[in-house]
């Protein structure tokens, strides 16, 4: 039978009130400041919220492919049997762009019978926390150009800002322009652009400050540029720290909705999971953690980045540590790690689903080194065959992990059963003993090799000399402790995307480094790395529309 679309599911759900959806993990009504019946946020207080004390587990998964993979859908769907296995749960995922809404990728509120609700309202402007983001952003280079007009008083090099504008939408039209242009009156001309709003390091500094006071200073130490003698100017220089605070302030505070299920998940945030740490709020993070004794979340991309940065600079920073990953795979995404095209993925092909489960085998290896346990959630398919399921089966068990098979998408809850058990004996045993790959007073250019070498299995790192300057620039500035960032595809353990499966002894080229101050880490480019994303020939946007009725339709 053919399933309904995700936004007829979604609606034809039956919401409980939020506050209803609140109380099931302790949360006091009279904390919630409520966006309609099915939406709050909940208020963080000045002395921000109690030390965490549920289990933390966290959905990554294998190299993506176009065919898919599922970590949001799956986080929703674990979330949903954990609760049903009578565990308080709550969700962590991060809030949806309107760029990939309206580009190619759709919706990020899951899918199917596995999805957070109210569906419309969450992919779409939801609480307005990205339009804060943006404001505050564009506020900060407002200011910039405003200083630069009435006679730069701090010597700010207009060749030198780094700081650009932001808009949450795809447009490639707006990635490099000339500002400033129309006479005295219109301010200095300059080159410019735009990035994405979830690239911004307004939206980092968002998603990682523990409370107000520390998203104030996060804000006040980021660099906007430099003066001839390359000192750093910051938004404090500018005096620009108070009013972006201002307009953050109740962006801060994490949303409260929940799953098709009445699951409460808490949605907030949405750093790029390449240029920035691809996670939700550690706000929203530790709340969840406070008042729930189960908390699912996921990390963007594959596990080489996204659960990377989750585990090296989120977890640091909020104080955080998970106690098991779940790594999802789908039978179709092997075969494309395995040399199958896309065109013919419908067909059995068991050898190519063991050549490719090197990527899964991979991964498994790579959450280990930390020293967290993993099991893996094979997201099914219904051109999935016993053979190659039990193929996936096989290699995770030949890196010490179980496979279940799940059909949360379809059935909800009830599909997503085995893995939840699974999960479920895992956090019953004595907690994990987290370890980060490198400790914070390495030198940055051995974070990024140790990174490299370890979990993409390069042979070597290779730095351009600009980069490398500017890494010895960081350190003398007192930088030298923070965690690294690694921008590079995410389709490949190596820079270069067309290298699927599981490549080793590749170089790693890293060809610019950038300091997100006030983000707190340092970011390091391997390859091109788009911050504006275009639209596609055909975007997700020419399918959505309003029917007579007023209602949404198209948005997936």
């Amino acid at each position: 039978m053919v399933q309904p679309p995700d936004i007829a599911i979604a609606r034809a759900a039956r919401l409980r009130p939020i506050a209803e959806v609140a109380a099931t993990i302790g949360i006091a009504e009279q904390t919630l400041h409520p966006f309609g019946h099915h939406i709050a946020k909940v208020r963080i207080g000045s002395e921000g919220v109690a030390e965490p004390r549920g289990r933390l587990v966290l959905v990554t998964g294998i190299s993506p492919t176009p065919a898919g993979e599922g970590k949001t859908t799956t986080t929703v769907g674990l979330a949903d049997a954990l609760r049903r296995l009578g565990l308080r749960t709550a969700a962590c995922l991060r809030e949806p762009s309107l760029g990939p809404c309206f580009g190619m990728k759709g919706g990020a509120a899951g899918g199917g019978h596995a999805q957070v609700v109210p569906m419309e309202e969450i992919n779409l402007h939801f609480t307005g926390d990205f339009h804060a983001v943006a404001a505050a952003h564009n506020l900060l280079a407002a200011l910039i150009d405003n200083h630069l007009h009435w006679g730069n008083g701090i010597g700010l090099d207009p060749r030198r800002i780094t700081w650009r504008r932001a808009l949450d939408m795809n447009d490639r039209a707006l990635r490099q322009l000339v500002i400033g242009l129309g006479g005295v009156a219109n301010g200095v001309p300059r080159e410019d652009g735009f990035d994405i709003t979830a690239a911004s390091e307004v939206m980092a500094v968002l998603c990682l400050a523990r409370d107000l006071a520390d998203l104030k200073r996060r804000l006040g130490r980021i660099i906007v540029g430099h003066r001839r003698d390359g000192s750093a100017v910051t938004a404090a220089d500018l005096r620009a720290d108070g009013a972006m605070a201002a307009l953050l302030r109740d962006a801060f505070h994490p949303n409260l909705v929940q799953t098709l299920e009445g699951t409460p998940a808490f949605v907030h945030g949405g750093p790029f999971a390449n240029i920035a740490h691809g996670c939700n709020s550690a706000i929203a993070t530790r709340l969840a953690l406070a008042h729930a004794d189960v908390v699912v979340t996921e990390a963007g991309f594959g596990a080489d980045l996204g659960a990377e940065k989750f585990l090296h600079i989120k977890c640091r920073q909020a104080g955080i540590a998970p106690d098991c990953a779940v790594i999802v795979a789908t039978v179709r995404a092997l075969k494309m790690h395995g040399g199958v095209a896309k065109a013919a993925l419908g067909q059995e092909d068991v050898a190519a689903v063991r050549r490719g489960a090197a990527n899964l085998r991979r991964h498994i290896g790579n959450m280990r080194l930390f020293g967290v346990p993993v099991v893996v959630c094979v997201n099914r398919f219904a051109t999935d065959t016993p053979a190659e399921i039990a193929a996936v089966a096989d290699a995770a068990a030949a890196e010490g992990a179980e496979a279940h098979p799940c059909t949360h998408w379809s059935d909800g809850s009830a599909g997503a059963m085995p893995l939840a058990r699974a999960v479920a004996a895992r956090l019953g045993t004595a907690a994990p003993s987290f370890t980060p790959l490198y400790p914070r007073e390495m030198p940055l250019a051995e974070k990024i090799r140790t990174i490299a070498t370890r979990l993409y299995r390069a042979a070597e790192i290779a730095i351009a000399p600009a980069a490398a300057s500017r890494l010895a620039a960081f350190e003398a500035a007192g930088f030298g402790h923070l965690p690294v960032c690694v921008a590079k595809t995410p389709y490949s353990f190596s820079a270069d995307a067309t290298l699927l499966g599981a490549p080793e002894g590749h170089v790693l080229p890293v060809r610019e480094v950038r300091l997100a101050a006030g983000a707190g880490f340092v970011v390091a480019l391997a390859g091109e790395i788009m911050t504006m994303p275009g639209l596609p020939k055909v975007p997700a946007a020419e399918a959505i529309t309003l029917d007579e009725a007023g209602e949404i339709e198209g948005l997936s």
